[in-house]
């Protein structure tokens, strides 16, 4: 042996020697952390905590509950009464007189109406932001999911970056050596940039896809934020929970249940149009004191002449009552019998979309959950393997560069089409999650 050829063999050596046994070289410990920290980053039920306590739509929302139990407090309270005085006097004379008047409205048949409306609204209140978080933690569990593909991608990326660079350095020392062409180290340089490039747009679709979770958790999006939490974390703890069976779901989900309320809130409306339209009474009583006399004069009770003159006292009282002749709020009885005939048919459509939703969140689920177990049972496994073997076999000169290139390209579209699948798999769960109305 030569000792250009003993140069050639000791740096393929050196080279090989520092790629670890398995062919599969880790990506730097800086691109990781920036994304990742399995100890100290933010858990997916820490996520949701967070987001339902502080994502601003939901404190909208439930705001919303404040001011629908404010008006189911109004609607509970007797109307006021009414009080008048009145104080006349005689222009250029000394006659006057004051009164004072008390009305008060007994408000019949209305105020029971007015209470079960604003209770019926309360409730569909109360559950509609309870369909608000529902929806929420479902968009949390999916950003999650999002933000934690989007990482492995750029994890992926660093992996085929490192082994690229080491690739290209042991290419690198044999052209310097000259055992091999330059065009193969020219080769390489070019893979080596595409899979940087790649890194790049990976990692920027992972910088999307956490600010848009830091959105949904209430966050700045200048705020740090790590998951801790990985793809295959998530897919391993999700595919062991058992997902609830459909007619248990429809009667927790609370757009299905909302749209119910929606039914007994028109209900509600009707009887109170009705009761609008029936009679009412209100009660008064009224004091008046009068001080008239006239200018002649007569004998009074002392045998004396005095001015004609009297003071009396009055107290009247009665009931006024509204007779519904021609205002029976027929127009209001009409347009609640019509909005309760679309609210039947609100309800019906819920039914049949939640149906219909978990149906499908089903099906995807258990397609996505067999396409990630033949993923498992050991295709990535085997892609990595031939990848090592081309590379090793590169090495030691029985395999071209255009072998090494062929072999990587397709490592790299199994690992994303194995991220995809995972990613399915999540949203697929969260999907059913959603569906069946879970918020945990």
């Amino acid at each position: 042996m030569t000792t250009r050829r003993r140069i050639i063999t000791f740096v393929i050596g050196a080279v090989a020697l520092a790629v670890p046994a398995r062919g599969q070289v880790t990506a730097p410990s800086a691109p990781a952390s920036q994304y990742v920290d399995e100890s100290a980053g933010l858990g997916l039920d820490t996520a949701i905590a967070r987001a339902l306590e502080r994502e601003p739509s939901l404190r909208a929302v439930r705001s919303d509950i404040e001011v629908a139990r404010g008006l189911h407090q109004q609607a509970g309270l007797h109307p006021n009464p009414t009080l008048t005085l009145e104080r006349r006097d005689e222009p250029a004379g000394t006659d006057n007189l004051t009164s004072i008047g008390i009305q008060w409205p007994l408000d019949l048949f209305r105020r029971a109406g007015r209470v079960q409306t604003a209770e019926r609204g309360l409730e569909a209140t109360q559950l509609a932001a309870a369909d608000r978080e529902r929806l929420l933690v479902a968009d949390v569990r999916m950003q999650y999911g999002v933000a934690a593909a989007a990482v492995r991608d750029v994890l992926v990326a660093d992996e085929l970056v490192a082994a690229a660079q080491q690739q290209w350095d042991v290419v690198r020392a044999r052209v310097d050596a000259g055992g091999t062409p330059p065009l193969e180290r020219d080769l390489l340089e070019v893979e080596l940039r595409r899979f940087e490039a790649g890194r790049l747009l990976a990692a920027g679709r992972a910088d999307v896809a956490v600010v848009q979770l830091k959105q949904l958790l209430g966050m700045s999006p200048n705020e740090p934020l790590l998951l801790r939490e990985t793809l295959e974390t998530l897919v391993a703890g999700s595919t062991s929970e058992v997902a609830s069976a459909a007619p248990v779901s429809m009667a927790t989900r609370p757009d299905v249940r909302e749209a119910e309320v929606r039914v007994t809130l028109a209900d509600a409306r009707v009887d109170q149009a009705r009761r609008e339209g029936r009679v009412d009474i209100s009660l008064f009583g009224t004091y008046m004191r009068m001080d008239a006399g006239f200018p002649q004069q007569g004998v009074g009770a002392a045998g004396a002449l005095e001015r004609v003159r009297g003071q009396f006292n009055y107290v009247a009282g009665g009931a006024m009552v509204m007779l519904p002749l021609f205002n029976r709020s027929q127009g209001q009885v009409a347009a609640a019998q019509a909005e309760r005939s679309g609210a039947e048919a609100r309800r019906e459509a819920a039914e049949l979309a939640a149906r219909a939703e978990v149906a499908a969140a089903q099906a995807r689920d258990a397609r996505a959950q067999r396409a990630v177990s033949l993923y498992a049972g050991g295709v990535r496994t085997l892609a990595r393997q031939n990848l090592n073997v081309v590379r090793q076999t590169f090495d030691l000169g029985r395999a071209t560069v255009f072998d090494v290139l062929t072999e990587q390209r397709r490592y790299l579209e199994i690992e994303q089409a194995y991220t995809t699948t995972l990613r399915e798999a999540w949203e697929a769960r969260a999907a059913l999650k959603r569906a069946l109305g879970e918020t945990k």
